[in-house]
Formats: C-alpha cells, structure tokens, sequence
C-alpha cells in the first residue's frame, strides 16, 4: 500500500446441510410460495428455457415474486447498516484500481494478525457501490477483518460482464498483498457473495493466481448465497437487459462449467423460499461440484425467501451468519 490509502422462525426456521450429507430439518428443497399464491390465469408462450416461457423465466429470476415482504425486509436492513456504521465508524478506505468505483471499504477488528472476510454484494451486477456494516459488524465482533468491495454497475462499463469480474480478482490480489497495513493474515483469506455477488465470487475462485504471482490456494474459503452459477438462462431473461451477453461470455462466466478450476472449499446457502430458478442453480452447482470430488458444504434455509436470507448474514446466529463464521472457523 502507499503511505495512507486506508482512510476514510422451528417449522418456518428449518435448516438442512446437505451434499456433504448432515441433516439437521428435513425441509422440501423444491417447496415455494407465489406471490399472489395463484396467478392470474394466461395462455403459456414458446418455450424459451426448459419447461418455461419467457414470463416463466423472467419470474424464475424475481425474487419479490416469493417475498411479499421484501421492502420491509430491505427497510430493516438498511436501519441495521445505518446502526452498525455508528458502532464500527467509518470503514479505511482503499484504491485496488484508477476508477473512483475500485475501492475496498475495511472494517478492521481488534485481533492482531486476524482473518479476512472480502464480501461482494448482490443487485443483479448493476449496484457498484457496497454498503453492508451490519454484515461487517457480525465478522468484527467475531475477529475477522471485513473487506466490502466496490465494483462498477455493469451498466456503467458498456454491459461487459468481465470487467466487473476482473474488478473482482484485482482486488482480492490487492487485499492479499496489503493485508499486512490493516492487520490482517493474508494466509486466512476468505470470500463471501450473495445473489449476483455469489456469482462474482464464483468467478474469481477459477482464477489462475499463479499468472498473477500469488499461491494457488490464497483463498482459504469462499460463502456464496443464493448465487447464479450458469448463464445460460440469465442470458435468455429479460431481467438481465444490462449485460452484454456473448457466447464466450457465457461460456467463460459461468463458474459451474468450470469446477475442475476450483480448488477452495465452499459454502453454498439457498433458501426454500428462492425462486425455482435460485434453488436449481445451487443444487445444480453444488451436484457438479460434487461430481468433481470438490462436495461443498450445503446449507437450506426452510422457510427464508431471498431477502430473509440476506439479512441473516447480518445475525451471528442467523443461517448465513452462523454459516459465514463457521468457514472461518469462528465461534459464534
């Protein structure tokens, strides 16, 4: 770094761990709920991605369809962040890149040598700007180090899907090399990503580090939620006008054609309340996954729509932060 760029519910509330086979709740991974609960009647369309239409596609990929609570949920979560920025203070900031947008925001805690936690955020790869200190809070107080990363809306770079994921990869390499100026351990590396940023995260586990000078194994864990893990049917939906999709593209950003590239261990959450489109890509991942021999740990939230799931990352004792602490091998 340079001088000083670091400035600035029992039934509802079910839990299954799968793929790596322990089973607390059994819950219905396929079970779900419509918002309203029975559609309006209409004639089904040509057949744009498997059994669905390109309504049915596009819904697939709506999480509100499943969530008539996602404001409120949105609501108190924004309040919890607000919260939590009073607690922590504001966050060192630091430049991974030129752009004003390429910037880690670090939480640091009060553990010498500590781990490192590097989320990336949700919002369908059209949100640059991260803002989750309640997420921090929860790793802080738990002794690891939080790195939230900034990266540009995808609108904002012509819709090119890569340049958000090479935003990514630099700046995993810049915390690894920086860790020492903040306190961290770069030997205790970790991701975690959620919906879009699941993808993101992803992604950069195929990295070739070895291209950049850094160890093959510098990421010692990845969380990745609710994430989108084939393009091909992102690619199809309406919901995705904002990227530019190509055929190399999709092939090359989408991490489940790439699991012999994955060397880290993982953590994969969905909930059952996800829509069919969010629990196939995670199912489906974590199966190629385990084909591969690389089983990652599974972990269903019974009852969670999308937006429920998000928020438990911000509770060490919710299901994604109990989960996300545990790969860190923290006690909650």
């Amino acid at each position: 770094m340079e001088a000083n760029p670091l400035s600035d519910k029992l039934s509802r509330r079910a839990l299954v761990a799968s793929a790596a086979g322990t089973l607390a709740l059994a819950v219905d991974p396929a079970s779900a709920q419509r918002c309203p609960s029975t559609p309006p009647p209409r004639t089904k369309g040509p057949l744009v991605f498997r059994d669905m239409d390109q309504q049915d596609l596009d819904e697939a990929f709506d999480p509100s369809l499943n969530a008539f609570n996602s404001q409120t949920v949105n609501q108190r979560s924004t309040a919890l962040d607000i919260a939590a920025r009073g607690r922590l203070g504001a966050p060192l900031a630091a430049a991974y890149g030129t752009l004003q947008i390429e910037r880690v925001l670090v939480y640091r805690t009060k553990s010498a040598n500590a781990p490192i936690l590097m989320y990336f955020h949700d919002g369908n790869w059209t949100q640059g700007v991260a803002r989750y200190a309640a997420i921090a809070e929860v790793a802080v107080k738990a002794g690891a180090h939080f790195a939230d990363v900034d990266f540009s809306g995808v609108a904002d770079v012509g819709g090119d899907l890569n340049r958000l994921v090479d935003q990514c990869r630099r700046a995993v390499g810049f915390v690894y090399r920086n860790a020492n100026n903040f306190g961290g351990d770069p030997n205790r590396l970790y991701l975690a990503g959620f919906g879009s940023g699941a993808h993101l995260a992803a992604c950069v586990l195929t990295t070739d580090w070895a291209q950049e000078g850094l160890p093959a194994d510098l990421i010692k864990g990845a969380f990745l939620g609710s994430g989108i893990y084939d393009l091909k049917p992102v690619r199809l939906s309406s919901r995705f006008s904002a990227v530019k999709f190509t055929d190399e593209i999709e092939e090359a950003l989408s991490p489940q054609q790439h699991v012999d590239r994955i060397r880290t261990p993982l953590t994969l959450t969905y909930g059952t309340l996800d829509t069919a489109e969010y629990q196939r890509q995670s199912r489906q991942f974590a199966l190629a996954l385990q084909l591969a021999g690389r089983a990652p740990h599974t972990v269903v939230g019974g009852g969670y729509n999308h937006f429920e799931l998000l928020e438990t990352l911000r509770n060490p004792y919710g299901i994604n932060g109990r989960a996300a602490l545990e790969m860190m091998n923290l006690a909650v």
